[in-house]
This record gives C-alpha cells, structure tokens and sequence, in this order.
C-alpha cells in the first residue's frame, strides 16, 4: 500500500451545460481574474517567507499555509468553471474557502515538519523531469499552473494539451450539447497532475508528486492506493 498525496483535487461534472456560456466565460472571469492576479502577487511574496521559515525553523507558517491554498483553491475553481476544465456553469465564488457545494475542491494536507535541506532544491533542480511534463500538459496560454518566480511558485497561465483538450470538449459541447465523460475524466487527471507539481515547488509538501496520471473527478488520494498486480 502507497501512502495517497497531500493534496486532494475533486470535481464533479454539471449534468446539464449551456452549449454557449462557454464561449463568453472569459469574459464573465474577469472579476476573478483581477482578484487572483493581486492574490498571486501575495502568493508569491508569502512563498518567499515560507522558504526561510522552512530554511531556518522546518515548519511551513500555518497563516501563510492556509493563505496559499486557498490561492489554490480559488484559481482551481476558477479553472474548472473557464478554460481549465468547462465543468460547470456555476459562477466561482469569490472565497479562499472551500465551498462545499461547488463542485470543484482542492485541499492540502498541513505538514507538521519540512525537510530544511529539501528546500533548498526541490523547486527547481528535483522538479526538473515535472516541469517537463507539466510544460506539455500546461504550455502557457490563459490557464494552467506556469512557474512563476525564482523560488518556484506558480501563477495560472496555461495553453499546452490541457487547453486543447478543453477546446475539443467545447466543440463537443456546441455540437451535441454533452460533454465527453471520458475527455472530462483525462482533462482532470491532467490538472491534478499539474496541481501536484504546484504545490511541491510552492514548497507546501515534500511528498514528491507521483509520475502517474489519476483521471476522474475522485481523486484517490482521498483513499490509500493499492500498488498494481
């Protein structure tokens, strides 16, 4: 039995969406596109004071732990509602909370201790082969998780196969008015992979982000998963 990762991505697909609302998400976005782009400027400032409160003391400040995944948080759902994913048509709440009854969540397991010597190369020399395979999957268009600093954290930008796939989706949509469930399923283990990554190079875990692709809206790492026959 492998342990399930600190960080936990779920969303549950809308049974009914508008063939056309997603054509003009980017513009009802824009709010949140304004608010996360000041959250993500703090994002990166407080990173900087959690790498040398890891350096010096091994633990991640918890005000600043909880302020960052909720950056997470709201940039995931924000995501799922636009161009990361098309799997709602409800409007993203403006909270660094969790919503229960979105249907986009993100969470992270607190660490009671960080490795102090981790610290210092795990957002850029052990991340390397990640950044490769994250480069593919987000590239750097309008969505997904781009680096974002010298210190490893991540602001939302996006493009790569991911925004190809969800362009795919959106046409599927228009045309015959479902969503593909096996796209959504692979659309979404490609954003938790890419999700992984970002917190690992935020420096909130040193649970090393698996090479291994999780579809589905469920992720596994709310059970413990069984290593394959």
């Amino acid at each position: 039995m492998t342990a399930p990762y600190p960080l936990r991505v779920t969303a549950t697909l809308d049974t009914h969406l508008n063939r056309w609302l997603w054509l003009v998400k980017w513009v009802l976005a824009i709010p949140h596109y304004l608010i996360l782009a000041v959250l993500w400027l703090c994002f990166m400032v407080l990173s900087v004071v959690a790498f040398f409160a890891i350096l010096f003391t091994g633990r991640y400040p918890r005000g600043i732990f909880d302020f960052n995944v909720g950056v997470l948080r709201w940039s995931w759902r924000v995501g799922y509602y636009t161009y990361g994913a098309l799997g709602t048509d409800q409007y993203p709440p403006f909270t660094l909370g969790d919503v229960p009854d979105y249907p986009a969540h993100l969470e992270i397991s607190y660490p009671e201790h960080l490795s102090r010597g981790l610290v210092l190369v795990k957002w850029w020399l052990l991340a390397i082969p990640q950044y490769l395979i994250v480069g593919l999957f987000a590239g750097g268009g309008l969505w997904a998780a781009g680096e974002a600093s010298d210190k490893g954290n991540w602001g939302w930008n996006g493009g790569g196969l991911i925004s190809l796939l969800v362009l795919i989706a959106g046409v599927v949509l228009l045309v015959s008015g479902s969503y593909p469930r096996g796209l959504f399923d692979l659309i979404l283990g490609l954003n938790r992979w890419v999700l992984r990554v970002a917190a690992y190079t935020a420096l909130m875990t040193d649970a090393y982000p698996p090479f291994r692709l999780d579809t589905g809206g469920a992720d596994p790492a709310t059970t413990v998963i069984a290593p394959a026959a």
